[in-house]
C-alpha cells in the first residue's frame, strides 16, 4: 500500500471542523461519514432515507455520527437553509441518482437530481458568508466515450450516451459556470470559496446492496449458492475500493483548504492502469476470494447500452495531490469480500469491522 496521503494530515485538517455531507445515507456516503467521524469532524448529512435495514448507514449507526437531515436535493429552500444554518468549513457533495440502468427508467428524475440538485448545493454555497472548501463528486462516466484504449484525462471532451452519464456531464458544465460566474479564483478574496470536482471510477466495497451493480449481484448469488449472472463479461472498468476515492476526496479537500487558487479544478481518481479489469475477471477474483461459486453469461439482445471500455488517467492526482492507489485489484476484491463474509457470519460486529477496515487502510 503506497498512498502518500498521511493519516495525521487528515486528522489535522478535519478534526473539529464542520463538514456538510450530501448523500450520507448511501453506500459511498456512509463510508465517507464513518471516515470523517474517525477523523473527528462535526458532520451534518443531507440525503434520502435508506432502502433497507442492511444498508451500511444503519449498520454503522450513522444517526449517532452526524446531524442527519432526511430530505431531497430538489428541495431548494430546505437544502440551502440547511447549508446556511450549519455554516460548514467543508462541503462534500456525493448525493446523486447513481445507477446507469435505472437512469433509462427515470431519465427526467436523473437529470433533476444530478443537475438541478447540484445547482441547489451551489446556491447554498453562494449564500455562505464565510470561507468554505467544496468538493463536488461526479463520475468517470462524464467523458465522451470513444471506446478507445487511452485513459481519459481531465481536459478531455465531456459527454454521455445514457441519461446518467449525460446528467453528470451536464452537472460538470453547471459547476464550471458557477465557478466562473460566482466563485472565480480571481475574486477569491471576496467570496472565499474553493470549488473542486472529483471524478472517480467504479467503486466497490462492503455494504453496497444496489440493484444492477456487479459486487452486490455477485454477493447475493454467492450467499445463496446460485450461479452469478453477468451481462457484459468483456466490459472493462477502472475498479477501485471505495476507500481509495474517499481518501482522495479528503486529500483534495485538504489541498483546497490550504491553496484554493491552485486546486479549484477537476481531478480523476482511479486505479493503476493494469488494474482496470473486465467484468469476467472481477467475478472470478470474487469467486476465488469467497472460496466457491460459478458464473454464467446472460445474452440479452435488448439490454440498454453500457460503455464497453473506460479507463482513467490519474497522473494529475499523483503529481499534484501525492495520491496513489493503495491496493491492487486482487487486494481490492479480497478486502471487499472480507466485509461481506463478516456481514454473513458476524453481523453484530459489522460496525467494528468497518472501523477496522478504514483504520487499517488509512494507517498502512
Amino acid at each position: 500500500m503506497e498512498n502518500m496521503v498521511n493519516f495525521q494530515q487528515l486528522v489535522n485538517t478535519y478534526k473539529g471542523k464542520k463538514v456538510f455531507l450530501t448523500g450520507h445515507t448511501g453506500f459511498k456516503g456512509a463510508w465517507m461519514l464513518k471516515t470523517l467521524s474517525l477523523l473527528g469532524a462535526e458532520i451534518k448529512g443531507y440525503a434520502l432515507e435508506t432502502q433497507t435495514q442492511n444498508d451500511l448507514f444503519h449498520l454503522i449507526e450513522g444517526k449517532k455520527l452526524c446531524q442527519s437531515v432526511i430530505a431531497d436535493l430538489r428541495d431548494k429552500e430546505r437544502l440551502e437553509s440547511e447549508i446556511v444554518a450549519f455554516q460548514p468549513d467543508f462541503i462534500f457533495h456525493l448525493a446523486a441518482q447513481p445507477l446507469v440502468r435505472l437512469s433509462y427508467e427515470i431519465p427526467a428524475e436523473t437529470f433533476e437530481v444530478n443537475v438541478i440538485g447540484t445547482a441547489n448545493v451551489l446556491n447554498g454555497v453562494k449564500r455562505l458568508q464565510k470561507k468554505c472548501s467544496v468538493v463536488l463528486i461526479t463520475t468517470d462516466k462524464v467523458y465522451y466515450n470513444n471506446e478507445w484504449i487511452y485513459p481519459y484525462r481531465e481536459n478531455d471532451r465531456l459527454g454521455g450516451y445514457d441519461p446518467y452519464s449525460a446528467s453528470k456531464a451536464c452537472a460538470e458544465l453547471l459547476i464550471d459556470s458557477y465557478r466562473n460566474s460566482f466563485f472565480n479564483v480571481k475574486d477569491y478574496d471576496k467570496h472565499l470559496k474553493g470549488i473542486a470536482v472529483a471524478r472517480a471510477g467504479n467503486v466497490i466495497g462492503g455494504g453496497d446492496w444496489s440493484k444492477d451493480r456487479l459486487i452486490p449481484d455477485i454477493v447475493r448469488s454467492l450467499m445463496i449458492n446460485n450461479p452469478i449472472v453477468i451481462r457484459n463479461p468483456n466490459a472493462v472498468r477502472p475498479w477501485q475500493h471505495v476507500l481509495e476515492p474517499i481518501v482522495g476526496y479528503l486529500s483534495l479537500g485538504m489541498h483546497l483548504e490550504n491553496e484554493p487558487l491552485n486546486f479549484s479544478q477537476a481531478y480523476n481518481f482511479g486505479p493503476q492502469s493494469e488494474d482496470a479489469l473486465s467484468v469476467a475477471e472481477m467475478v472470478q477474483l470474487a469467486i476465488d476470494s469467497w472460496g466457491s461459486g460459478e458464473y454464467q453469461i446472460e445474452n440479452e439482445s435488448n439490454q440498454p447500452h453500457e460503455a464497453g471500455l473506460l479507463k482513467l488517467d490519474i497522473s494529475k492526482v499523483k503529481s499534484e495531490l501525492n495520491w496513489i492507489p493503495k491496493m491492487k485489484a486482487i487486494e481490492t476484491v479480497q478486502f471487499t469480500i472480507d466485509w461481506y463474509k463478516n456481514f454473513k457470519y458476524d453481523i453484530l460486529n459489522v460496525n467494528d469491522f468497518t472501523t477496522h477496515q478504514i483504520l487499517s487502510f488509512l494507517n498502512d
